[in-house]
């Protein structure tokens, strides 16, 4: 029986030694074409036997205990290609990358240029179009790479993301975006939407983000599934928009009533999207907000975000158990992808 998130945080508090099967990292620089830099990939895997580190953990944040540089164990795997949101970074979402490979999968993680954690342009942070070639090229290197590819079910290729990365994964599946459809979001929040105020902050036209790019197709005719948790970018689309996926969905949405983060919700109350994909399934799970998706806060973690008057990451509606959300989540996407 594998841990579960809530165990983890036990495990970690007390510093007990970690009963559970190891997920190798191999982290990569690779060159993308569509890029004026590389991008930072990471594949998470199953492996055994080796001496487990901390990954992506800080004084906010527990860490995901992960094997690096491990040998992967043998077999056959389906693999996630999982996308960061806006400003996000992979190894912020390990913690979803490990819960998938304790479940069989091969995780496929990217930092997206221009719109990481530490790499964030303003100006091309909205070219979404990118994001989803950085997701096949990753893919087009894992099935080139002569470790993995003999691992990969290329019959099983998967792609999931958060937030803005939601969107990137649904890109895949063939969902088309539209442009008038972010202005008139951007328009209608105004200061009630943090990244369209931040947009307008930095001066950003985004008038003059280029159309065709933007309202093209990004399909991936290899992707089997996906799975989009609070997904943005999904206001004012039309049937037409949704007309070449074909693929299993499945929408995660984060909290209930006022916990809901608007841009991201795509109920009757937010953009409407579900009602665009009636053949999608739709999870909430609640107590939760959009940022409860970012991993498990330590005790600290919350007040070292007030003091630094950033974003409320580790703040969650009353009543929430996050190391739960967390759990539930990784059991939708695994569900969802018929996982171990």
């Amino acid at each position: 029986m594998k841990p579960t998130l809530l165990a983890l945080a036990l495990i970690l508090s007390t510093g007990t030694a970690i009963a559970a099967q190891d997920v190798g990292l191999v982290e990569q620089t690779i060159a993308v074409p569509h890029h004026a830099q590389d991008m930072q990939l990471a594949v998470m895997f199953p492996a055994a036997g080796q001496q487990q580190t901390m990954f992506a953990e800080n004084a906010v944040f527990y860490g995901t205990p992960v094997v690096k540089d491990a040998a992967p164990l043998p077999g056959r795997h389906p693999v996630v290609l999982l996308s960061h949101g806006w400003g996000g970074n992979y190894a912020r979402m390990a913690w979803l990358s490990a819960g998938l490979v304790a479940r069989g999968a091969i995780v496929v993680a990217v930092n997206h240029p221009a719109s990481t954690t530490t790499d964030l342009d303003f100006d091309t942070a909205f070219h979404h179009w990118t994001r989803a070639q950085d997701l096949s090229a990753a893919l087009d290197h894992v099935l080139q790479d002569p470790t993995y590819a003999p691992l990969i079910d290329a019959s099983r290729i998967y792609a999931a993301g958060f937030s803005y990365g939601g969107w990137t994964a649904l890109s895949l599946a063939g969902v088309r975006g539209n442009r008038a459809g972010f202005f008139h979001y951007c328009e209608a929040a105004g200061a009630g939407s943090q990244f369209c105020a931040e947009l307008a902050a930095e001066g950003v036209d985004i008038t003059a983000i280029d159309q065709g790019k933007y309202e093209a197709s990004y399909r991936d005719p290899r992707i089997s599934g996906v799975a989009a948790i609070d997904p943005g970018l999904t206001w004012d689309l039309a049937p037409e928009d949704v007309a070449d996926v074909t693929v299993p969905l499945l929408l995660v949405g984060l909290g209930e009533g006022a916990d809901r983060l608007n841009a991201t919700d795509t109920s009757t109350t937010g953009s409407n999207f579900a009602a665009l994909v009636p053949q999608a399934s739709v999870r909430i799970i609640a107590p939760a907000m959009h940022f409860s998706a970012l991993g498990l806060c330590k005790p600290a973690g919350e007040a070292i975000l007030i003091e630094e008057h950033d974003d409320p990451v580790c703040t969650d509606p009353v009543g929430t158990n996050r190391a739960q959300v967390l759990d539930q989540i990784i059991d939708a996407l695994a569900d969802h992808f018929e996982l171990n």
